[in-house]
């Protein structure tokens, strides 16, 4: 067993790792979600959660001038912060200046969205949330030494994974040991 001293420390911050419910979010909009963090530094922290699909399409949704290819898109509930905020991630096979992961950026800006999706780019990616989840200066810092999140690597892999309701348990079987068994637990517990 390791003592305080001997417990890893967080990395100071997260910009481009993926959180993970680590089994104590339970009864939170949080359980078993996997958050990109998008943006983290001295003034908090931004993140979207990437296994939540909405039950309606883009188009359905957002009264914008989009491409018909991003309006056939699946929504994401990106968090519980602003749930009328519109964000996105968008990847392609060269994308200089992105700013969560290389070749990985996200925006607001409905003009830059368009422009995204009338892009002829055999390798654009792009995914649409609806609100975000938010941390203030020092939160979630405090949540990752508290072990209410686990952290991963994030790759654009796994940010685009089209099976979205299995992402979280299949990130935790790949780790392995405790986190396979806690991907095979039921939701709830009473009845196991």
């Amino acid at each position: 067993m390791q003592t305080i001293e001997q417990m890893p420390k967080p990395p100071k911050y997260l910009r481009g790792k993926l959180l993970l419910d680590g089994g104590n979010l339970q009864g939170s909009f949080f359980h078993r979600t996997v958050v990109l963090i998008c943006q983290h530094d001295a003034e908090g922290a931004f993140g979207l959660v990437l296994n939540r699909p909405a039950t309606t399409k883009v188009g359905e949704a957002l009264v914008a001038d989009l491409p018909d290819s991003l309006k056939e898109l699946s929504l994401f509930i990106g968090g519980p912060v602003q749930p009328a905020a519109l964000s996105y991630l968008h990847s392609d096979d060269f994308l200089p200046g992105a700013k969560v992961l290389e070749n990985l950026d996200y925006g607001h800006s409905l003009d830059e969205l368009s422009d995204i999706g009338s892009s002829l780019s055999p390798g654009k990616k792009v995914r649409l949330f609806a609100g975000y989840a938010g941390w203030s200066p020092g939160q979630l810092e405090d949540e990752v030494r508290r072990s209410a999140w686990l952290t991963h690597p994030a790759t654009i892999d796994l940010v685009f994974d089209n099976t979205p309701a299995e992402l979280w348990k299949n990130i935790l079987r790949a780790k392995g040991g405790y986190y396979r068994m806690l991907a095979t637990m039921p939701d709830d517990l009473s009845v196991n």
